[in-house]
């Protein structure tokens, strides 16, 4: 089986990238005939704006450009779409929102017809999404944050969709402020992508 993994920092020497790596390399160990394609985000110049060509393909009047099927090609690829990310502002980053945006079209993701009903076209996928926050876990807790980021981007971008989001995990700095709990956590993550009861647990 086979996972895309997507992360989104300009650093390629971030934890992010740390802990995308560790989750890739858990992957590898998970067994035979399990792969995975890396997309940095950052590194390959993906373009988030979501312009006028955007509207466009949204309301069916034009094809997705280029770079937009380059990237639905590779999670129609994939078994697993696990994301990457630092938490900015309590949300993923924006050029990880604009790939989003950008890439999970009306007529791809979903389909959205003039009656308003809707088709969710992504119930085969089955999502991971790692997110690195710079916060302790009482300030996610006082203000809820943790909760607010899983009705927006589990529920209201996955499930719109009809994507399954299998692992949500949110990563916060320890008292010690040990990041290796955080790798160890992405190995694990990586190892335990395409066991059989993660499987069971989706259906």
């Amino acid at each position: 089986m086979h996972a895309l993994i997507v992360v989104a920092h300009p650093n390629p020497e971030s934890l992010s990238h740390g802990v995308a790596a560790q989750l890739a390399n858990g992957v590898s160990l998970s067994g035979p005939g399990h792969s995975f394609e890396m997309a940095d985000l950052a590194a390959e110049g993906f373009d988030p704006r979501f312009g006028t060509a955007d509207i466009a393909v949204h309301l069916k009047q034009a094809p997705p450009p280029a770079d937009v099927r380059a990237e639905q090609a590779r999670i129609d690829r994939a078994d697993a779409l696990v994301l990457v990310y630092p938490v900015y502002w309590w949300s993923m980053p924006g050029l990880l929102k604009g790939w989003v945006d950008r890439v999970f079209t009306n007529g791809w993701a979903y389909d959205e017809g003039p009656d308003g009903t809707l088709v969710k076209r992504l119930r085969h996928l089955r999502v991971h999404l790692v997110a690195i926050g710079g916060a302790g876990l009482r300030t996610y807790a006082r203000h809820g944050y943790f909760g607010a980021m899983k009705t927006q981007i589990d529920r209201g971008i996955f499930d719109y969709c009809g994507a399954h989001v299998v692992t949500s995990e949110l990563l916060l700095p320890s008292e010690t402020q040990d990041l290796s709990g955080h790798l160890e956590a992405a190995g694990t993550i990586g190892r335990k992508l395409f066991a059989p009861e993660r499987h069971a647990e989706a259906a």
